[in-house]
């Protein structure tokens, strides 16, 4: 009785398995319509060679209403070629696809067995063959619901093994005979595809939770457990195209806390995580319909909502409210506030970039005369901020020598905490806009050819400081998307480290992904004509773009640098999985690994453990001007606490991820 039980819940689709019939549905929608084509073809054969032997009623009257029963199948059919069901609504239609199935199958083998009386040896023949290759490729296109294969199979094969039987004849007997057992082995055959089948579909069920569990992973900020910046401009760019092709509006926020780098700075960077940690916990549980909210980065967060302009003020001004209540760490009772600035879609832009950036124009609006409330970002803020064009003309008016300067960050051994070079910082003050941020300023540059004045000026500078240092110090130096693809600026780079006579080995310019990938074969060909002459080049912020595994054998690249968002979640032991394996491969490829951002002594640790040689980060040192360093040298012969390196050149070069 288990047995029937089961074979009977096995006829009906089992309900237990809703993506397997998903899957069934999504199949059957391509084969059933060659079945019933099939039905067709080979149901007009057999009535042409009737005609003349066989009742009017039969070859054509019966055969009408078959093919427009055929044909209403075979256009549903085709109707729901596009369509997605759900898991209950396949397991429904399968079931009904059975039933049908078997119906149509009584109705064919019903009227051929009724021809079958008519007619010579040749029409009888062709009966045979018409039941035989008609089942047989009926089977076959059942074959992704053997459910209906077997039923099909029943009605058909054994009413005409009894009817042969019946007729007491050897030689069609035999047929019979021989069409059952082979309708029997062509079952065996679609029970195996379909178990076979049946795993692919769990296996590709089982990849797909992985793969969106790796995908949550990855978009989730391990700290605040909100998505992180990654999610928030894949959003971003979602939302756009969507409020494009409805015509409807957008907002952006940009939620920045007021004081937060006091306390961090006050309690030190571990009170400073769990602060953001309970930050993340308010926002989390904050309830607003169609408003995601993202950690973009230290204690930055952006939201996305609906862009009603009123609505969107009090989402930011309701973020703000609840993060400046006070926190209980411990012991400790702790107050921030949070500001917020706003950009509207398409009023202030139509670009992901161009929303972002000017809603961070508002929130810096905001900090300065509104602190603690939102501010919507409008024409007259950007004439009252650093506007594009202001930033432009005040660089085409800037005097180099005296505006730009460059600092330093030290990038230290471990675990000796020696500096064994430097990371090379473009700093602006312009007399009229007063510090200007190298995000703010390296854009515009690019985007008005001036950054072909600016990058060998600065690197120039920067040779010239880091070899007036005692020790044999390495530099890098970052190279924009412009730089990179220029000929004449890298050959203008090249001939500034000759002129300085510094090896070109101690040289390693950083590059990003996106500065590469606009123009790929371009870049391509300048790195390869540094790496010639001898320079190093670097791939930055490495994991934050979406390819940048593939830069790593594309391009000839010697050193990764860990982008520091890696970092944030490290003493987490899925976090800390994701650096040690791009450590392990950067072994792997005999690369060179730095490890950006470490601000914690926990953070250096667990970097140590991992046995990365070379790291960067506020925990030895921010980025220092070279009078700073200078003196602190001449005072101390260290900088921010740590010796430089005596070590020579070539051993210098010789650090690895090992």
């Amino acid at each position: 009785m288990k047995r029937v039980r089961a074979f009977i819940r096995w006829m009906k689709v089992d309900p237990r398995h809703p993506d397997i019939a998903r899957a069934q549905y999504n199949e059957l929608k391509t084969q059933i319509p060659s079945l019933y084509a099939l039905l067709m073809v080979n149901a007009v054969a057999v009535s042409y060679t009737h005609y003349d032997v066989a009742p009017f009623y039969l070859t054509v009257g019966a055969l009408a209403a078959i093919l427009v029963i055929s044909a209403v199948r075979l256009v549903a059919w085709i109707k729901v070629r596009h369509l997605d069901p759900a898991p209950a609504e396949a397991v429904r239609r399968l079931r009904r696809t059975i039933v049908i199935g078997g119906l149509i199958a009584a109705i064919y083998i019903t009227w051929s067995l009724s021809l079958d009386t008519y007619g010579g040896p040749e029409e009888r023949g062709h009966i045979a063959l018409f039941i035989a290759i008609t089942v047989i490729g009926c089977i076959f296109c059942l074959t992704n619901l053997p459910q209906a294969a077997v039923l099909v199979m029943a009605v058909v094969t054994i009413p005409y093994l009894v009817y042969y039987l019946r007729q007491d004849n050897d030689v069609y007997t035999a047929i019979a005979m021989n069409i059952f057992l082979v309708c029997v082995v062509v079952l065996q055959v679609v029970f195996r595809n379909h178990r076979s089948f049946c795993k692919l579909v769990r296996s590709q069920a089982e990849t797909e939770v992985l793969n969106a569990e790796n995908e949550r992973l990855a978009q989730t900020d391990a700290l605040t457990n909100l998505p992180n910046r990654r999610y928030f401009f894949s959003q971003l760019e979602t939302r756009i195209g969507k409020a494009k092709a409805e015509q409807s509006t957008i907002a952006v926020g940009v939620v920045d806390l007021d004081r937060f780098k006091q306390i961090n700075d006050t309690y030190g960077h571990q009170l400073g995580d769990q602060l953001l940690g309970e930050v993340g916990k308010r926002l989390n549980t904050l309830s607003l319909p169609d408003v995601v909210i993202c950690r973009l980065g230290g204690d930055e967060f952006g939201f996305l909502c609906p862009g009603d302009p009123n609505e969107a003020t009090k989402t930011g001004d309701r973020i703000c409210e609840l993060l400046s209540a006070p926190y209980q760490i411990g012991d400790l009772q702790v107050s921030v506030g949070a500001s917020c600035g706003l950009a509207l879609y398409p009023q202030a832009g139509t670009t992901a970039q161009v929303l972002f950036g000017r809603s961070d124009y508002a929130l810096y609006h905001a900090k300065t005369n509104s602190r603690g409330r939102s501010t919507i970002y409008s024409a007259a803020h950007e004439a009252l901020m650093r506007s594009e064009q202001a930033v432009e003309t005040a660089l085409q008016r800037a005097n180099l020598e005296e505006e730009f300067e460059v600092h330093f960050q030290p990038v230290v051994s471990l675990p000796d905490r020696t500096i064994i070079g430097f990371e090379a910082l473009a700093r602006w003050h312009s007399p009229s806009l007063g510090e200007v941020r190298p995000d703010r300023f390296i854009p515009i540059a690019e985007r008005t050819g001036f950054v072909h004045n600016l990058t060998p000026f600065l690197f120039a500078k920067a040779l010239k400081q880091i070899k007036a240092l005692p020790g044999d110090l390495c530099l890098a130096f970052n190279l924009s998307g412009h730089d990179i693809t220029s000929p004449d600026t890298v050959d203008t780079l090249l001939e500034i480290i000759r002129s300085h006579e510094l090896p070109p080995q101690m040289v390693t310019f950083e590059i990003t992904e996106t500065a590469v990938i606009s123009s790929y074969d371009a870049a391509e060909k300048s790195l390869r004509k540094l790496k010639t002459a001898g320079a190093k080049t670097a791939l930055d912020d490495f994991g934050t773009g979406y390819s940048s595994l593939g830069y790593l054998h594309r391009l000839p690249i010697d050193c990764v640098k860990i982008d520091r968002s890696f970092l944030a979640g490290i003493e987490d032991p899925a976090d800390e999985g994701v650096v040690r394996s791009i450590i392990e491969m950067c072994r792997s490829l005999q690369m060179l690994c730095v490890v950006e951002g470490v601000e914690t002594r926990g953070q250096l640790d667990l970097v140590e453990k991992l046995q990365c040689r070379l790291v960067q980060g506020d925990l030895f040192s921010g980025a220092l001007s070279y009078d700073v360093i200078r003196e602190s040298v001449d005072k101390t012969d260290k900088v921010a606490g740590l010796p430089l390196s005596v070590s020579t050149q070539l051993d210098a070069l010789k650090l690895s991820a090992s």
